[in-house]
């Protein structure tokens, strides 16, 4: 029997301060100002994300080209070492055959 008033007076005093509970339109209009601004703050953080997104891309794309660029004087620096070297190897071969020729001249 006790559990029984218990539990009633538990279930009245919950209803009570349930029904007790209520929201003024000035405490409504103060959550509608405060969600508004996290929209407005949340709207302008994706602005800003997008902003940073799309010169990322950029960058990465400026990156690319200096890198192609680079890989294009590489290739020419290489080619021209390459034509260095044969004209190199091409005068060594010159300077023996008139060192050859000069001693089998100063032979005779």
């Amino acid at each position: 029997m006790k559990k029984i008033v218990a539990s009633a007076v538990l279930v009245i005093s919950l209803g009570i301060l349930g029904g007790c509970a209520s929201v003024s339109k000035e405490d409504l209009d103060a959550v509608r100002a405060t969600a508004s601004k996290a929209l407005a703050d949340a709207a302008a953080a994706k602005t800003a994300a997008d902003n940073a997104a799309a010169a990322a891309a950029k960058a990465q794309s400026s990156a690319d080209a200096a890198k192609s660029t680079a890989d294009a004087a590489k290739s020419s620096s290489d080619a021209a070492k390459s034509s260095s070297e044969a004209a190199n190897a091409c005068c060594q071969d010159t300077q023996t055959k008139i060192d050859r020729m000069f001693k089998k001249s100063m032979y005779k």
